[in-house]
């Protein structure tokens, strides 16, 4: 078999960013979360439940990451890893069609939900991994920024398919007018729930050319592994984090900042839904994101390029926190403390607006922080860095849901259950000073 070239093992490495994106933008976002709300038929309770559920896969990312990339680092293993979570990806994606409204069962639901959400996330651990592996310092940039840029546009190119052939509106029509297709039956909501099986098989079919094209250049290991060594060597690197304190900032500042962001996408649709009584609107709310965060990926990229990732990420939380207290000011009745007229369109221009800000300054902020995370790594102990990464990002995953849901339900508002995101953007701005842009870390005395 001929030696795969650099361009294409590039090339199938952006592939997982385009096959992964729809379970963020179809299943998280825009169409299912949407979806179980107005299947419950309230959306304060619906914030409630989801934010409770999201937090409970978060829990058990945090916990499994680390490990998962400190045995990866041993094995070698990378690709055979990234087959099982595929696998989980598809199987949770998938059940999430047995979600019909005459028989929701909303612990079945999230628990399959749980499972593709593990997937999905342990598969990136390692596919991040990979990035160094791709390019020089210089060169891994544009890359992240590109692949990130690539994802959005397959999450874009989801959206468009499922809201014009798919899911119904409450006239029973797609966004274009006409039934769902292949027969599937409005009245019982099988055209939105399609969007599990959409999602899997898209996934399925677009990784093919990531495992032809992408090798794991570490091969694996003829010796048993280690597991309890491999593990007190992690539990080593990390009680030894605060001896390295760019990386240990960073790994904090991610923490949060990616926590609110996360948080963001998670309860977008609901919160659009319950407060500003959106259906179909929260498509178009969602093409504007993904284009936006496309666009901004790929020039955040070229930015990280050419100033270096910090910059780029510290502009892109000053941008989403400003976002976060101007969606808290937006409903029906009022518009950043002003009223409006009944029946004004004012507040969805600005969600609208709003939206697309957060796709923009999203997209740039996550293609650069997986580039700031190869600077700050030991490139020896990449995947198990890319772990730590993960457990940073899923550490306190569950703070923004549960506290999103728990502010919910004590102040009976879903406008007020948004405001913890402000705080936890706040945080990571803070920690983010500490940040060495290059990694580097002074030698103890």
């Amino acid at each position: 078999m001929s030696e795969v070239s650099a361009k294409k093992r590039i090339w199938g490495w952006f592939f997982f960013d385009w096959s992964s994106q729809p379970y963020n933008t179809l299943l998280l976002t825009f169409i299912f979360g949407p979806y179980i709300a107005s299947v419950m038929g309230d959306g304060t309770k619906a914030q409630s439940a989801w934010g409770f559920g999201v937090g409970a896969a978060g829990i058990v990312i945090a916990i499994l990451a680390p490990i998962l990339g400190a045995v990866a680092d041993k094995s070698g293993n990378r690709i055979g890893w990234i087959w099982l979570f595929s696998a989980m990806y598809v199987v949770g994606a998938f059940g999430l069609w047995w979600s019909a409204p005459a028989t929701f069962n909303l612990t079945f639901v999230l628990l399959f939900f749980a499972i593709g959400l593990i997937g999905m996330e342990f598969a990136t651990i390692f596919t991040n991994s990979m990035l160094p592996d791709l390019g020089t310092k210089e060169e891994i940039g544009k890359i992240s920024g590109s692949g990130w840029a690539f994802g959005y546009v397959g999450g874009l190119v989801t959206l468009i398919l499922m809201l014009a052939l798919f899911g119904e509106g409450a006239n029973g029509k797609t966004m274009i007018g006409i039934d769902p297709i292949f027969g599937l039956d409005a009245a019982t909501r099988e055209g939105t729930r399609f969007v599990g099986p959409l999602s899997a098989i898209w996934y399925v079919v677009f990784m093919i050319p990531f495992f032809m094209w992408v090798k794991d250049p570490k091969p694996k290991t003829k010796v048993p592994l280690e597991l309890g060594k491999t593990l007190g060597e992690l539990w080593g690197t990390i009680k030894r984090l605060p001896e390295t304190p760019s990386l240990f900032a960073y790994l904090g500042s991610s923490m949060f900042y990616r926590d609110a962001l996360n948080g963001i996408y998670t309860f977008g649709g609901i919160y659009a839904a319950g407060v500003l009584g959106w259906t179909i609107e929260i498509g178009i709310f969602g093409i504007i994101a993904i284009i936006t965060g496309a666009i901004f990926a790929f020039i955040g990229g070229r930015a990280d390029a050419k100033f270096g990732p910090k910059p780029v990420i510290t502009v892109s939380i000053f941008v989403l926190t400003a976002c976060s207290i101007g969606i808290v000011l937006i409903s029906r009745e009022t518009l950043f403390f002003m009223p409006v007229a009944e029946g004004s369109s004012m507040p969805d221009i600005a969600f609208y607006i709003i939206g697309a800000t957060i796709g923009a300054a999203g997209g740039a902020v996550q293609s650069a922080s997986r580039t700031m995370m190869v600077r700050q790594a030991n490139p020896d102990r990449i995947t198990e860095a890319f772990g730590l990464y993960a457990l940073a990002g899923k550490a306190t995953s569950f703070i923004a849901p549960i506290s999103i849901g728990i502010a919910t339900a004590a102040t009976g508002s879903q406008r007020l259950g948004i405001t913890p995101l402000i705080g936890l953007f706040v945080l990571g701005l803070i920690l983010l000073m500490w940040v060495n842009p290059e990694g580097k870390e002074k030698k103890p005395a």
